[in-house]
């Protein structure tokens, strides 16, 4: 038998079970990985929107990434909210000689409620945890945090923010437009290279988490050794899927989230 792909996910805990570590943890399970989690904060947060963020202590943060690193070693890493630029630096230097498969989500704000990102948390990122990462997947809104620039409204923006953030140190950037008008589509630029990966709009109320469902999607790709390319493009098609899927759960009065085991769980 051949060992099972490993991923560790650094994220806050929703409660609600549709964002943060605890869609990580299912999207890694859609994909046949085991997965483990380090927490960042704990939020209060429904499908209705997030209520109140509480970030853990910086070093309790390093210790749980230690732990696993000494013991389990990930074939790849998913970074999602960190919260403050303390727990940044922490994660960063937890990581140490981290694997090469470092997705960064870089969560900043949720679509409904309050922030989940202290102030500084944006220089944080571009100096500690940009430069570890394989790919970086900031959203419109947060690309344009990131680069301190206007919020993009076409691809040309888009791809103007991903070079931004390659010059601020970035290997790869997937600026994802799936909040823009029109079918959804993505950018992704690297050196050298930008590719368009389009999209089908799925109508459904049902999107809560899916920037941490498709960023642990693409981790998980990597770790199972897929070329970066064909590990977007997988997620993608799975993340579809998933929002498609996601009438059979009707979870929540709010955005619910998506079906991480529409494909496991078939007509259940």
């Amino acid at each position: 038998m051949s060992e099972i792909p490993k991923l560790l996910a650094i994220a806050g805990s929703d409660p609600s079970g549709g964002a943060g570590a605890q869609a990580d943890l299912k999207t890694f399970s859609a994909f046949r990985c085991y997965g483990m989690a380090a927490i960042t904060a704990l939020t209060a947060q429904n499908t209705r929107g997030v209520v109140a963020a509480y970030p853990l202590a910086a070093d309790i943060v390093a210790a749980q990434i230690s732990a696993v690193m000494s013991d389990i070693r990930p074939d790849a890493i998913k970074i999602g909210m960190v919260a403050t630029p303390e727990i940044a630096a922490a994660v960063a230097a937890a990581l140490g000689d981290a694997p090469r498969n470092v997705v960064l989500d870089p969560v900043l704000v949720p679509t409904q409620g309050v922030s989940l990102a202290a102030a500084g948390l944006e220089r944080a990122l571009l100096v500690t945890l940009l430069p570890l990462a394989r790919l970086v997947t900031p959203n419109v809104f947060e690309a344009a945090a990131l680069t301190e620039t206007p919020q993009a409204r076409n691809v040309a923006d888009m791809t103007a923010q991903g070079r931004l953030l390659i010059e601020a140190g970035a290997r790869a950037v997937l600026v994802k437009g799936g909040d823009l008008a029109g079918d959804p589509v993505d950018v992704l630029v690297a050196e050298g290279e930008t590719r368009l990966f389009h999209g089908r709009r799925i109508e459904t109320r049902h999107t809560h988490g899916t920037g941490c469902a498709l960023s642990s999607a693409i981790a998980a790709g990597l770790a199972k050794g897929a070329p970066l390319i064909d590990a977007i493009a997988a997620a993608k098609v799975w993340l579809e899927g998933a929002l498609e899927a996601a009438e059979a759960l009707d979870l929540g009065a709010g955005r619910g989230p998506p079906h991480h085991f529409y494909a496991l769980w078939g007509g259940a």
